[in-house]
């Protein structure tokens, strides 16, 4: 019923070295880690530049820190926010969402410092979007 395959396949048998370079789960997490990182650094250096604090400041250089550890190198920070106060709740959207993600790679990976760090700005952008919500019913 059934012709048999004539053709080698093209997956690689197991213990076989193939032609492109294979990471560890370690190092795709850190990848990921490192990226989600990245864009809550973003996030936050554009709320930084609408909404000036000392928590955000904090936040922004505990970040880079971590990047810098998991990357080897500092990250490149600019800021595209200019004049749009309107958008703060929905960087803290932003932000609360990706430090989530950051949370859940961090403790896949077993990164305390990341973890805590994630945890910590989950709820900060937590209460900021909640006291947005209560001074906009006020």
């Amino acid at each position: 019923m059934y012709e048999p395959i004539r053709t080698k396949s093209v997956h690689t048998m197991a213990g076989t070295t193939s032609d492109f370079p294979h990471r560890s789960r370690e190092e795709e997490l850190d990848i990921q880690l490192a990226g989600h990182l990245a864009a809550l650094l973003a996030v936050t250096d554009d709320l930084r530049a609408l909404a000036p604090s000392a928590e955000l400041d904090i936040a922004a250089e505990r970040l880079a820190a971590l990047i810098e550890r998991l990357r080897g190198v500092s990250p490149v920070r600019t800021s595209t926010a200019t004049g749009q106060a309107g958008r703060v709740p929905a960087l803290h959207q932003r932000a609360h969402t990706l430090a989530g993600r950051a949370l859940v790679v961090a403790a896949s990976r077993a990164d305390t410092a990341a973890a805590i760090l994630a945890a910590e700005r989950v709820d900060a952008h937590a209460a900021a979007l909640q006291h947005g919500e209560l001074a906009s019913t006020a």
